[in-house]
């Protein structure tokens, strides 16, 4: 039953994490000017970018291709939890739903646009626009860090 309730949980985290991104995404798309637009005045300012490649822009005009990776990454990752999702710390789990919630996310961009949505742009220092997805990825990796650092002691 735990186990049942430890995969239920992660999944429901990657549809959280999924739904809040496209809902950010399409609120962002409502905004005026989006350009250069503070939200948090001098960290973090509104600014719409279309990006047709993978993270930092790498593998630009490849939206098809990279839609297909999504869908298969997002595939394989629920496979993953239901079938391993039972013997996971409570940092694993949340590390494969942040994962999967933002891969979902800029899949459905990818596959409805044709680019992912960024609007998310750091003020303080020269940084490429992101959105709440690749922040969930990192995120992802960085519950992985502090559970392998903790694991290692």
């Amino acid at each position: 039953m735990a186990g049942l309730r430890r995969r239920g949980s992660t999944l429901v985290l990657a549809a959280v994490v999924a739904g809040v991104d496209q809902l950010s995404k399409q609120w962002l798309l409502q905004q005026p000017a989006a350009m250069g637009r503070p939200l948090v005045p001098g960290l973090i300012n509104l600014r719409l970018v279309w990006n047709d490649g993978a993270a930092f822009s790498l593998f630009r005009n490849g939206a098809l291709w990279l839609g297909i990776i999504s869908l298969v990454v997002s595939l394989a990752l629920v496979a993953w939890i239901w079938q391993r999702g039972d013997q996971w710390r409570s940092l694993q789990a949340a590390a494969a739903g942040l994962l999967l919630g933002g891969s979902l996310g800029n899949g459905i961009d990818r596959w409805r646009f044709g680019a992912v949505i960024d609007g998310l742009e750091l003020v303080p220092f020269q940084f490429p626009v992101f959105n709440l997805a690749d922040v969930a990825i990192n995120l992802a990796v960085l519950c992985l860090l502090i559970d392998a650092l903790r694991t290692r002691r």
